[in-house]
């Protein structure tokens, strides 16, 4: 089949540091090429795949500081998808939702995997006005709110067999978060229980501009008022295996 896989320009594919969809949209273009498919990857232009790459900006836009406001550059590229559509079997969104009049328009078969929150109560009129089109879920909890679009499908993201190796003597003795610093993603509750059990809790997070403010506000006064808690900010994939193999437990978001 002839795929076209749609990213969001945040990040690159795979991401060097932070990343959730764009890590699972690289693993999957890589997954159908080595089945077979051509795969066309609509994306930053700093990505890494075997697939055929369009650029869609230079560099992942989260990492160029000239870069203000993200939505003129997905437009330009929502603009290529159009420009090349037919050329494709399918067309694989994971941009949210700045598609939906599009692939309304082209009719041709396409797909969202949607990989967020879902319980705003400003997306319920969106997702409704186009609730015909074609959804798969993360999980079957994550259609709750909106459980009458048309679901095609549950895909939980997975990883590659031999991306973390398996430590059965973790050394650290310590406790890990691992992922973003945001409200839903509650590193405040991982603080509260590293507190609790009166263990070290390494912070491994990105910190989105959006939520600067939860972070000066709520996170760092906690990480400041704890002396076992440290705040280590991104770190790489070759890194990650070592925070989660040698911690006690962990926790990824």
């Amino acid at each position: 089949m002839k795929i076209a896989q749609i990213a969001p320009l945040t990040e690159s594919v795979p991401p060097q540091r932070y990343g959730g969809s764009e890590r699972i949209v690289a693993y999957l273009t890589e997954e159908l090429m080595a089945q077979g498919h051509e795969v066309t990857l609509f994306a930053s232009g700093d990505s890494r795949t075997r697939a055929e790459l369009v650029s869609c900006a230079d560099i992942a836009l989260r990492h160029d500081s000239k870069v203000k406001d993200i939505y003129p550059y997905h437009l330009v590229m929502l603009e290529k998808v159009q420009q090349r559509a037919k050329e494709f079997d399918i067309l694989h969104f994971h941009t949210d939702y700045l598609h939906f009049p599009l692939v309304r328009e082209l009719g041709i078969p396409a797909v969202t995997t949607v990989h967020g929150r879902l319980d705003l109560p400003d997306l319920k009129g969106l997702y409704y006005e186009f609730a015909d089109l074609a959804f798969v879920s993360i999980s079957d909890d994550q259609r709750r709110p909106l459980s009458a679009l048309n679901w095609v499908s549950t895909i939980y993201h997975g990883l590659p067999r031999d991306l973390l190796g398996f430590n059965p003597r973790p050394s650290g003795g310590y406790l890990a978060f691992l992922g973003r610093i945001s409200p839903e993603k509650r590193p405040d509750r991982a603080i509260e229980i590293a507190a609790r059990a009166d263990l070290p809790l390494k912070i491994a997070a990105k910190i989105d501009r959006v939520d600067q403010a939860y972070w000066d506000e709520i996170v760092a006064p906690m990480v400041q008022a704890h002396p076992n808690v440290e705040f280590i900010g991104e770190i790489t994939e070759r890194e990650k295996g070592d925070l989660l193999g040698n911690a006690a437990g962990s926790c990824s978001r």
